[in-house]
């Protein structure tokens, strides 16, 4: 896959991943963009740990959505906190 297909699909993934779980996130299309790249990996990762997907399978693009919402729920755990003190 190209980079530029990567990233383009990335964009999709995220932007579907705030709007799944709106609220106060940060950043425009770049970090909506990483987010969805970043989505992908998790969501293979775990799909490698839990024996859904093998070494060099494609990630499927539902999962892609999950793990930035994954992503996105971890975020908002962590920088919560700070935010209150």
């Amino acid at each position: 896959m190209s980079v530029i297909s990567m990233l383009l699909i990335g964009l999709v993934v995220g932007a579907i991943a705030k709007l799944l779980m709106p609220g106060d996130d940060p950043g425009g299309i770049i970090v909506t963009m990483l987010l969805g790249v970043a989505g992908s990996f998790v969501a293979g990762y775990l799909g490698k740990a839990l024996g859904w997907y093998h070494e060099g399978d494609a990630v499927g693009f539902v999962a892609a959505v999950v793990g930035a919402i994954v992503l996105l729920l971890v975020y908002r755990v962590l920088f919560r906190r700070r935010r209150l003190h």
